[in-house]
């Protein structure tokens, strides 16, 4: 089968949703643009946001935790991060979620490889997004990218009834090889129990 990066597109969240549920896909995009507003929300944060909020917990007690970190200025963007927490546990039957904003100035992940989670949600809100090709067709295949804004959804190796066939890989987009100095503000959802999350992981780091 030939795959474009349309292959993989949905329109909204919710068919994103849909569509990562049937066994032939393991990664869907939701197909997402910056508004004026949640772009500008974005670009302040990245400025002046904490480096890394990292908490697990259902969708109404996150909102409680990260409202000390949101200004009126940075609203926006914390409420979209939100609402795609409430998406990712509506369509997952969860009740909780494991929740990663985290600003990126390095090469992080930058080896093309499949998660070991159940569902990861990606969305990059400033900066180039998360890139991926078919394992199948290994070093030779496109590689494609999100786009700022675009929630890509990767099933992990823990996916129940997860198979090699159509594996997707993904990796964080080299920065260090970017001509200027390039800093990402990316979101992660997973399960709450995903990498080994524990009680003392629990930080909002400011720096």
């Amino acid at each position: 089968m030939t795959h474009s990066r349309s292959s993989f597109q949905y329109s909204t969240p919710e068919a994103a949703f849909q569509a990562i549920d049937q066994a032939e896909h393991h990664l869907a995009l939701a197909t997402r643009t910056l508004g004026p507003d949640l772009e500008k929300a974005a670009q302040t944060y990245l400025k002046d946001g904490p480096s890394l909020i990292l908490m697990a917990d259902t969708p109404e007690a996150l909102a409680q935790e990260l409202a000390p970190v949101s200004t009126p200025e940075t609203q926006p963007l914390l409420a979209d991060a939100l609402g795609l927490v409430g998406r990712y546990c509506a369509a997952t039957g969860m009740d909780a979620v494991r929740f990663r904003l985290e600003r990126i100035t390095s090469d992080s992940c930058r080896r093309f490889h499949v998660d070991h989670v159940v569902l990861r949600l990606l969305c990059t809100y400033m900066g180039p997004g998360v890139q991926w090709r078919l394992a199948e067709q290994g070093d030779e295949a496109p590689v494609y990218q999100a786009e700022a804004g675009e929630g890509a959804l990767l099933k992990g190796g823990c996916y129940p009834g997860w198979q090699p066939e159509g594996a997707v890989q993904h990796r964080s987009p080299p920065l260090s090889s970017l001509a200027v100095p390039t800093t990402r503000l990316l979101l992660t959802l997973d399960a709450p129990q995903a990498c080994g999350m524990t009680e003392n992981q629990r930080r909002i780091v400011r720096a």
